[in-house]
Formats: structure tokens, sequence, C-alpha cells
């Protein structure tokens, strides 16, 4: 922050015990900058050459009177306030004085604080007078800005106007290049599209080029600078000696270029040329803009369309073709475990015979590995069951959240159970959310199968529901069990995190992991963090954005 100038006082004064006191004793002291002129010539060339805030006239100085010098500096149309001192039985010369243009008046002898007083009281004027000169400016510019810009919005209103309801090209084209040299005022220009493979830029327009240039009409053309310009994407404004150096001095001294812009490419170019070397304002330049984005929206709509057109039927044939992937994927999963659960029930089923038959002699070891059988075939037959088909489910809608999360709960409940582990659902859950339900039944499942996995027999796993902040749902998945370091915190979200395997853990079912559950959330509008403390259970917390 810059400190501000000291306002500076001119005091004329030919009696130096006078100078003192109000210069030195009152007004520097003040934080005032004085200068003293000991009479009416020093004090006027110091006027001039100063240009003081405020000064201080001593009525009663030699030569030229304080009186003539107030006639001078009056003559001179000075604004600058004047403060007259007199001795005291002076009264008419003070009232002479004010018809002058006095501006306040001081009593000899004075005292130090009232000529600060004073003083203080010109400066306020000064400063409510520049105050008022710079609202005034400002007023002035601001109205002179918003009648330019009222202009510049009507003419290309009309030019807008005019470009979108017409569908004849030629006759767009020319008529873009009309509106383009109307407001820059060119004296030429042509319009540059690019060609179908992209590679050239063809004049499919020009308007008053000498005879020899109409050739290039529908053909591509190189002016020398265009293509560098759209390669850059940003406009060029350039005249005088840097333009001798490309080929489009051969038509002006002066020239405006600026590209066409559809979704960040450059489709085309518009170019306006002056034959002199005036160059064309940051207003001509800002208006040429604003034709060439209305240019953009029907020059390019055929190809926009074809594009479009183009997309729509690929993602048509990707949308079946994923469909039909579901389809083959669910079919496999099914016929998976139609296959699996009849032999793992034969297996479970053998090892029990084994483990009862009271005629088998089995050593301690054997027995072991024979229970370790048990347990893993066991295991088996728990991921068989959980074998869940990919949802296919359509994609975002209104749904409300206590279905979906009923939908996870009643799934992951048997492996809840066979772990001894409860599971709770808390909180109001009448809320809406637009979102994919498959994709957010998947999310849940994962972070219920993961706090079934790491929660002690007995233990509990609470899902609630409440609200966050404005228009945000707030759903917590927290269980009792071994917790996570924090130092862990993000570092479980990365797909390539294995978790310490020499922990305790439980099959809770089969779900998504962490990363892809987060990468979910995120592409619907939410987040998805965690809180614990290692020892005391963990609480995975996500945020979804509701819906009326």
């Amino acid at each position: 922050m810059t400190t501000p100038t000291p306002e500076r006082i001119l005091i004329v004064e030919n009696d130096t015990i006078i100078s003192d006191l109000l210069s030195r004793q009152a007004l520097k002291s003040a934080g005032y900058q004085t200068y003293v002129a000991p009479d009416s010539s020093t004090a006027i060339a110091r006027a001039v050459q100063l240009s003081p805030d405020v000064i201080i006239v001593d009525l009663s100085i030699p030569g030229l009177s304080g009186k003539d010098l107030m006639v001078a500096f009056s003559a001179q149309n000075s604004q600058t306030p004047l403060i007259v001192l007199a001795r005291k039985g002076t009264e008419l010369d003070i009232i002479q004085a004010f018809r002058l243009g006095a501006t306040d008046y001081l009593i000899w002898p004075v005292r130090e604080a009232e000529v600060v007083a004073v003083v203080e009281r010109a400066l306020k004027l000064v400063r409510e007078r520049r105050e008022r000169d710079q609202l005034s400016h400002q007023l002035q510019q601001t109205n002179q800005e918003l009648q330019a810009r009222v202009r510049e919005l009507t003419t290309i209103f009309s030019i807008g106007k005019a470009v979108t309801s017409i569908t004849d090209q030629s006759l767009l084209f020319e008529r873009i290049l009309e509106g383009a040299a109307r407001v820059t005022q060119s004296d030429m220009g042509w319009m540059l599209l690019r060609d179908e493979a992209g590679k050239n830029f063809v004049m499919v327009a020009q308007r008053d080029l000498p005879a020899s240039a109409t050739a290039f009409l529908n053909q591509p053309f190189d002016d020398g600078i265009s293509s560098l310009v759209a390669m850059s994407g940003e406009p060029l404004s350039i005249h005088g000696e840097p333009i001798k150096r490309f080929r489009i001095a051969s038509f002006g001294q002066s020239a405006l270029i600026v590209p066409i812009k559809v979704q960040r490419q450059v489709m085309g170019l518009l170019v306006g040329v002056r034959k002199a070397a005036a160059p064309f304002t940051p207003s001509e330049q800002h208006l040429m803009e604003a034709v060439a984005d209305y240019a953009s929206i029907s020059l390019v709509n055929a190809r926009l369309f074809r594009e479009v057109e183009g997309r729509a039927r690929s993602l048509q044939s990707q949308s079946e073709n994923a469909q039909a992937g579901e389809k083959i994927t669910n079919e496999i999963l099914q016929t998976a475990k139609k296959e699996l659960r009849p032999a793992v029930d034969l297996g479970q089923q053998a090892l029990e015979r084994l483990a009862n038959d009271p005629g088998a002699r089995w050593t301690a070891e054997q027995r072991k590995s024979l229970s370790t059988l048990q347990e893993q075939m066991q295991r088996m037959g728990r991921i068989t069951e959980a074998v869940l088909p990919i949802s296919t489910s359509p994609g975002p809608a209104r749904i409300k959240i206590g279905d979906v999360i009923q939908q996870a709960v009643k799934h992951c409940q048997p492996f809840a159970q066979q772990n001894d582990v409860s599971l709770i659902m808390e909180g109001s859950a009448a809320q809406t959310v637009y979102a994919s339900a498959g994709q957010i039944v998947q999310v849940l499942i994962g972070l219920l199968t993961n706090a079934i996995k790491f929660s002690n027999p007995g233990g509990r796993v609470t899902v609630s529901v409440d609200k966050a902040a404005e228009g945000q749902l707030h759903i917590a998945v927290t269980d009792a069990g071994l917790g996570v370091d924090p130092v862990h915190f993000e570092r479980i979200f990365e797909g390539s995190y294995q978790p310490d395997r020499t922990r305790p853990v439980r099959f809770g079912g089969l779900g998504i992991g962490l990363g892809l559950a987060r990468e979910i959330i995120t592409r619907h509008g939410g987040k998805l963090w965690v809180e614990s403390k290692p020892g005391q259970g963990a609480a995975f917390h996500l945020t979804l954005p509701t819906v009326p």
C-alpha cells in the first residue's frame, strides 16, 4: 500500500516570525509540506511550479499587496483555496478579500491549533471538489462506454439475426463478410473454411478483392498469415512494418484475422484488410469476434449434424454391444453358479462323511488338514452364493435412496448372519437422488461387505442416512472392527492397494473395490471418504446430490 503524498501549503509572508509559526511550528508538525514565498512575484512563480493545495496570503505584504495577489490568482482561474492573514482592526480588508475569492481567514496573533483547523477546513473543500471531479469524470467515461456498448450490441444483434435466418450458404457467407466489414470498417475481406480433409483452408467468400484474386474463390487460399492464426487459435491485428513480411501485404497495410471456432477447434477464419496502415481497435476486434461466433453456429451446422448423427450411431452400437456383453457375462456367471453349487455341496458332504467316519483312524495332522479343507469348502460355498449378476438397470434416473439401501442390505444380510454380525439401518431414507440405481447398489454392497469382512463376531454394521449440506444426502457405513490407520486413508482407494493379509478377516460377500466405488460416487457428483482410528472401527461416508 502506497503512502499518500502530504498536501502542499504555500505561505506568502515576509515576516520570518510569522512564517516560522505558520510553517514549522503549526503545519509541518501536522504533517503538511510547506513552502514560503516572501513576496507576491515569488508566490506566483512558486504557485505555478508547485500547484499547492492551499495558499495562505498575508494581506499586508510589501510591494504587490495580498489583495493584488488574489486578483492575479483569480485572473489565472486558479481554484486553489486562499486563506488570508490579517491583523486586528482590519476587518474591512478581510471582507474585501472574501469578495475577491478568499476561502477563510486568520487574525494575527494566532495559535498553532487555529492555523491547522483553518487549513484543514480549506483542504476539506479541496478534497470534496476533487472527489466530485473524479466522480464526474468516471460518470462521463462510463456513459461513453455504455453508449459504445449499446451501439455494438445493436450492430451484433442485427448481424446475428441476419446470419441465423439465412439457409443459402453462398448468401450466408456474403452476409457474414458484409457484417464483418461494416463493424470493422474494412476496405476488403475474405472468409476461409477448413476443407473436409482438414488440411487446407478454402476461400468460400470474398468482398472487394482485386479481380486477380477472385479466381481463388472456392479454392485453397493462403494469405501467408491466416494459417498461423489458425494454429494459435487467437485473433491477430497487424499493421505497418510487421505486415510487410506476409503475402497479405499485397492487399493492404493493416489486417485483422479472427478464427471461427467450434468446440475449441478452428473451423474457419474471417479476414478484414485496410489499405491504409490504420490499426484495428480492440473494440473492432471484439465486434469481429462476435460476428465470428455467430458465423460458427451456421457455418458448421451441417457438419456438426453429421458428426452428431455418426456419434449417435456409434454410441447406439456401443450400447448394444455392452448390453450383449452384459447378457453373456450374466449367463456365464449364472452357469458357473449352477455348476459350482452342486460340486461344492458334494464336496462338503464327502468331507463331512470323512470327518464323522468312526472307522477312520486319522492322525492329529490329518484331522487338522481335514478341518482346513472343510473350512475352505464352506468358504467356497459362500463365495458361490455371493455371485451377483451384473446389473442391467438403465442409466441415471430419479430413485428413492431408501429402496437402494434396502436392496444392498438384503443382499448382504446372509453374510452378516454367517459371521455373527448385526446389520442395522438407521435414519430417514425418503430422499430422492438422480443416479444409476444399479451402480449405487454395487457401491453400498462393496462398503457393506468390506465392513462385515473386518468386523468382530458379535459386532454390528450400521447404515445411517441424513442430510449433509444443502441439496446433499449423507450415507455412512460404520463398523466396530479393526479400523484403518490414518496413513492409509487415501491408499485404500487405490486399485493396487493390498490390505494386511495377516489380520483376521472373514468372508462378507463379493463387492466392488473402494477405488471403483469412489469413482462411481464422484461421477454422480458426490464424495466418498473414510474416518477411522486403529482398533476403533471405521466409518465410510458418501454424499450424493438430492433432487426435489
